[in-house]
């Protein structure tokens, strides 16, 4: 039986546990403070898990990577004024990858609020851009509500993360503990939209029709749990399929018809071919600068499918010949009953012709001379555990070769941040993913700027009891930012020579264990120690230091104007001046 269910008198904190017992949380990832003290010590008398991190910042990356292993609700939790804002990155960069989360924060007493009271902050003011709903409770009855409307808006529609700031006086106040079990309505609010029928009949007569088609598997696909949906659609249709770097998994890359990830840093022969296609299928993606290049000379031959659950999104970077707005898995439902089958023989023939010139280039092809490569260890990692690794990847260079030579068959084993590029996102995003899928080998590729942001938490694994591999691929550089100042700055490297710890030392000062790897005989060796190890590991892999990510799609320039990785008689910086005028100030990297 559904409905209002009255239960003995609660305080707010003890409805705040109530709530999300009910709501199946089974761990939060947070960081204790004055004006979240009530609920912390009502935390006790529940059955739910608390990790203390070392940083706030922390709390949200955790919270983050356990919704992406597992596609629930993470939720973190923090005090007022700093406790709040340092939650700020990690709540960013949910959004732009619309992560499920909720945010618990709390809040000076309601009185108080506008006195520039003693860590007071506006939080709900501060994280408005980047959340998808945000609410401040200043009263004990409201509690349960709004917290039951937070988990529905951040897991409804297309996903975000929702911050509940949460006064210490309501926290500490009492009321009859009121449970409605109902489903949440909120007015105004239509998470669930399905694509017309005249949308779809249009859809299906273009693909129909086209000759050389290229399917788009976006994060959509992997957060709809639609991979068997979209294998099927491109099986039946013989459709090539190409990924964005959140997609990758949601079709495996050792099907026949996966080409790979396309964009910035994807294969040449897939931006290629997206330029010579005459349709593209987009599911569940956005057609971001990372993706598109110059937007005017963007797959001009093609026209152009969307199938996306955000009306937001459809034609807001690309325009697109025909709209499917709803769920990505709904939309294939339909899809793939109506569509013809057919062959496309001569247009995958094409495709794989212009691959050879690729393959000669591959540094798996050329001789490393004793040097250690990152692509050598990202291979090597991707061979030895046989592809079945859950990867969190950080964001730089390392990110980018992770995504080239590490093979995703399955969804959700690829968390990495995509919109933002946050530094710092993945060892505290492992920690989440480890709790949420602790059956899963978790690996963390990161690279030695990012993991000096974030290496604290290290102490929380430790503390923890958790065993998660962590890869730091050391070169010596904030690499992505030199690789541009190599290629449109003139070589000249400023403020990304980077020093760092002994990270072997680093590891054994939490209690860890620390490798260091300087040679590619050595990688397997130092892998298959760490697979065999009770403890956390943590491989210092010194690799070479002025290595770039070839291909490249240098900003605002055309998809298939890529810089190659050059021969080793030709400076990369020769190859990139030859072709495109320096960037401005304004193009950046990672940061």
């Amino acid at each position: 039986m559904t409905g209002m269910t009255g239960d003995a008198r609660r305080t707010g904190a003890q409805i705040l546990w109530e709530v999300l017992v009910r709501e199946g949380v089974d761990v939060v990832f947070g960081y204790p403070g004055g004006a979240v003290m009530p609920a912390y010590d009502a935390m006790l008398q529940y059955p739910i898990r608390h990790v203390l991190v070392r940083h706030e910042q922390g709390a949200a990356h955790m919270a983050d990577g356990y919704a992406r292993a597992s596609g629930r609700v993470g939720v973190a939790l923090a005090t007022s004024g700093p406790g709040a804002t340092n939650l700020v990155t990690g709540i960013a960069t949910a959004m732009l990858d619309s992560i499920p989360m909720v945010c618990i924060t709390g809040q000076v007493g309601s009185k108080l609020i506008g006195s520039d009271a003693f860590q007071e902050t506006d939080i709900t003011g501060v994280t408005l851009p980047i959340t998808k709903h945000n609410y401040l409770v200043t009263h004990v009855e409201d509690i349960a509500p709004t917290l039951r409307q937070a988990f529905y808006v951040a897991r409804s529609g297309r996903p975000g993360p929702v911050l509940v700031d949460i006064t210490k006086d309501a926290q500490q106040a009492s009321t009859d503990f009121v449970w409605d079990d109902r489903p949440v309505r909120l007015p105004g609010y239509r998470p669930d939209r399905k694509p017309g029928a005249e949308d779809l009949k249009r859809a299906v007569a273009l693909i129909d029709g086209a000759e050389r088609p290229v399917v788009f598997c976006g994060h959509g696909v992997v957060a709809a749990g639609a991979g068997a949906l979209l294998r099927e659609l491109a099986e039946k249709g013989e459709m090539p399929v190409a990924s964005t770097l959140l997609g990758l998994g949601g079709f495996p890359a050792s099907h026949p018809l996966s080409l790979g990830m396309m964009g910035m840093h994807g294969e040449a022969w897939v931006n290629q071919a997206i330029q010579e296609a005459d349709l593209l299928v987009a599911l569940g993606m956005r057609f971001d600068d990372r993706v598109t290049g110059k937007l005017e000379s963007y797959a001009a031959r093609a026209k152009k499918i969307h199938c996306e659950l955000d009306p937001a999104e459809v034609h807001k970077n690309v325009r697109a010949d025909v709209a499917l707005v709803g769920d990505v898995g709904e939309t294939l439902r339909a899809l793939v009953p109506a569509i013809a089958k057919r062959e496309r023989r001569a247009w995958l023939e094409r495709i794989e012709s212009t691959k050879g010139d690729c393959a000669v280039r591959d540094i798996q092809t050329l001789p490393h001379c004793g040097r250690l490569f990152a692509a050598h260890v990202l291979h090597d990692l991707w061979r030895i555990t046989e592809g079945k690794a859950l990867v969190v990847s950080d964001v730089g260079q390392h990110q980018m070769w992770e995504a080239q030579y590490y093979k995703h068959d399955f969804p959700r084993k690829l968390i990495t941040s995509g919109g933002l590029g946050t530094m710092g996102f993945a060892l505290p995003a492992a920690i989440g993913a480890k709790l949420a899928c602790p059956e899963e080998e978790v690996w963390v590729v990161v690279g030695d700027g990012g993991f000096q942001m974030t290496a604290a938490e290290l102490s929380t694994i430790a503390q923890e009891g958790l065993k998660i591999h962590v890869a730091v691929i050391n070169n010596g550089y904030l690499g992505m930012v030199r690789q541009w100042q190599q290629f449109f700055y003139g070589g000249r490297y400023s403020a990304t020579p980077m020093r760092s710890p002994d990270f072997v030392k680093l590891a054994e000062a939490h209690g860890l264990v620390g490798l260091r790897v300087t040679e590619r005989e050595q990688i397997a060796g130092a892998v298959a120690a760490a697979r065999a190890s009770t403890d956390t590991v943590v491989i210092d892999f010194r690799v070479e230091q002025e290595d770039s990510v070839y291909p490249m799609v240098p900003a605002g320039a055309d998809l298939h104007d890529m810089i190659r990785r050059p021969s080793p008689l030709v400076e990369p910086v020769q190859v990139a001046r030859a072709h495109f005028a320096p960037a401005s100030a304004s193009e950046t990297a990672d940061s």
